[in-house]
């Protein structure tokens, strides 16, 4: 798992067009503001270790959250981080995971229409700590 962490200041998406068939209908638009936007790409060996890469990018998130003072998240799957990437359904799988633990956690957690491409504005901060990046 890769994963892009960004403080977003100010934060617009709409979804675009469907890139899984099977995707479902999604909102019209998501928005947020001083949020962490997690930009996740599931790579295929993740979902072996399913709940090892759930247990590592949620305590990758919350530090980072804590850091910045914010208990806002957003989730977007973000295949583009990587070659190679899990199937669809186990990488939503996965994401919708981290969704229950950080919103379990009181995290107010959204997550871009999975299946999707989407156009989307980011407003990143400035401090070094605004732009992270990890890998498990």
């Amino acid at each position: 798992m890769k994963v892009l962490l960004l403080h977003a200041r100010d934060y617009w998406l709409r979804p675009y067009e469907k890139s899984v068939p099977e995707a479902g209908d999604p909102a019209a638009s998501l928005t947020a503001q001083d949020a962490l936007l997690a930009l996740v790409h599931v790579e295929p060996a993740d979902p072996a270790e399913h709940a090892k890469r759930v247990t590592q990018g949620i305590k990758q998130i919350k530090w980072l959250a804590g850091k910045l003072g914010t208990r806002s998240v957003i989730l977007h799957s973000f295949a583009h981080l990587a070659t190679g990437r899990a199937e669809p359904r186990e990488a939503e799988a996965l994401l919708r995971d981290m969704q229950a633990r950080l919103a379990d956690a009181g995290y107010a957690v959204q997550v871009t229409p999975f299946g999707w491409f989407n156009e989307f504005r980011v407003h990143v901060a400035g401090p070094s700590l605004a732009k992270v990046f990890a890998e498990f």
